[in-house]
């Protein structure tokens, strides 16, 4: 989806091996800066600036670590990062100003940043083109959706948001890699509870074109939107200017 997203502006690369790899674009591709997903753990590479986000609605893991809850280290390992970001702000239950709070002692005073999520636009699944974008209330309903992402209860409710309640719901592990039988399931699934059309996550949607669809599907993008944007683009340009000054 990165790759995607990003062709033409920059490279991705995906390797289990993130010192190699990055030792490669820097020797293949002259690159200066690497921004690492999902890094926070990966103490083998140095860093210049550590952002991590905490989902808003699960905000400290269950309070324990995996596999009893979802946390990777403890939640004194916020002390190492640069700042926190607060994601998916609009869809928790939970104040937005007690989350700040609370991430900011738990950080041992970092600075936070709030953000939400906003719908961006709804495609075809086998489509790419702008002039195929479609209004989210233009789709035949009642639709299905299904995901395999690691809150899929956070897409769920985004589609609640937006006005769309589905006829059926359907979660799969994160970074599940669809078969076709699996996707017929899911169709029938959708057809029996009387729904028109599937809808997905971008995420899922580079992993579904090589499988047939008897309802149509239709991909839901997302963007995320920052409260205060200039206070982490500031951070952002610091450690640029220190990294490479």
């Amino acid at each position: 989806m990165l790759a995607e997203m990003l062709r033409g502006k920059t490279a991705v690369i995906s390797d289990a091996n993130r010192a190699g790899a990055a030792r490669w674009a820097m020797n293949n591709l002259n690159s200066e800066v690497f921004i690492l997903d999902d890094g926070f753990q990966h103490l083998r590479i140095a860093r210049d600036l550590d952002i991590v986000t905490v989902d808003a609605m699960n905000p400290w893991g269950g309070g324990h670590l995996l596999p009893r809850g979802t946390l990777r280290e403890p939640l004194a390992g916020l002390r190492r990062a640069d700042c926190l970001v607060i994601t998916r702000a609009d869809q928790s239950k939970l104040d937005p100003d007690f989350l700040r709070a609370e991430a900011s002692r738990l950080s041992g005073g970092r600075p936070v940043f709030l953000s939400r999520t906003k719908l961006s636009r709804v495609r075809p699944l086998f489509s790419r083109e702008a002039d195929e974008d479609r209004d989210i209330n233009a789709i035949a309903q009642p639709i299905a959706a299904f995901c395999a992402i690691g809150n899929p209860l956070a897409f769920f409710k985004q589609l609640g948001d937006g006005g769309i309640e589905p006829a059926h719901t359907r979660a799969f592990p994160d970074h599940h890699v669809y078969t076709q039988r699996e996707i017929d399931t899911l169709s029938a699934e959708a057809r029996a509870r009387g729904a028109q059309a599937l809808v997905t996550t971008a995420k899922d949607a580079v992993k579904l074109r090589s499988l047939r669809f008897t309802l149509p599907c239709y991909v839901l993008e997302i963007e995320i939107v920052f409260d205060e944007p200039d206070g982490l683009l500031d951070l952002l340009r610091k450690a640029s200017k220190k990294a490479l000054g």
